[in-house]
């Protein structure tokens, strides 16, 4: 296994760890640490990593921007929720601090409603290049990430977010390892997949 898939799929245990924690809630609980968006930033940090393990095509270049800026748009939205965990019990700041943000479209929209969503986005248009080799993989991942959207934003059910969640990650894992199965079944029995 090359050093960028294992990148790779650190990234991605890290990630569906992180949404263990956020399917919980109450992460004003974690009381020394905030578990779920270090898992976070640095799962997020680590899928970056897919922009080298996929296909460099038309399709590719337009995955890895939006995949790239979805991963900074996370970066920013964990620095946020950072300093909102910091805020412990403080209710009233922690709202007036999130009242500010909202009255602020030039941090609410890249970094909270719109950008993370392009880090889902640019792994499902990734995910686009295998629709016909590995169709069970590109389809776990274009549909697992909306709902991981869906379930929180619209639906609030966070067993719902960690099952979608965990559909997006293995859809990735599926495709990420996709050559290694490739390679062993070709030398098993001489022609390629």
């Amino acid at each position: 296994m090359t050093k960028t898939k294992t990148l790779c799929a650190i990234g991605l245990i890290f990630f569906v760890v992180s949404y263990v924690f956020f399917s919980q809630g109450a992460l004003g609980t974690q009381k020394h640490i905030d578990f779920a968006h270090w898992f976070n930033l640095i799962g997020a940090v680590l899928l970056f990593s897919f922009n080298s393990e996929f296909p460099k095509n038309r399709l590719g270049s337009v995955a890895a921007v939006l995949t790239t800026l979805g991963v900074v748009a996370h970066i920013g939205l964990c620095t946020i929720d950072f300093i909102m965990w910091s805020y412990g019990n403080n209710d009233i700041g922690r709202n007036e601090l999130s009242e500010q943000i909202s009255n602020t479209p030039s941090i609410l929209y890249p970094f909270v409603i719109v950008g993370p969503s392009l880090l889902f986005v640019g792994l499902g248009v990734h995910a686009l290049n295998f629709i016909k080799t590995n169709p069970i993989g590109s389809l776990m991942v274009v549909l697992g990430g909306p709902f991981v959207g869906l379930s929180y934003f619209i639906w609030n059910n966070g067993v719902l977010m960690l099952s979608s969640c965990i559909v997006f990650a293995v859809g990735l894992a599926l495709l990420l390892f996709r050559k290694d199965v490739g390679t062993l079944e070709m030398e098993n029995d001489g022609r390629p997949i």
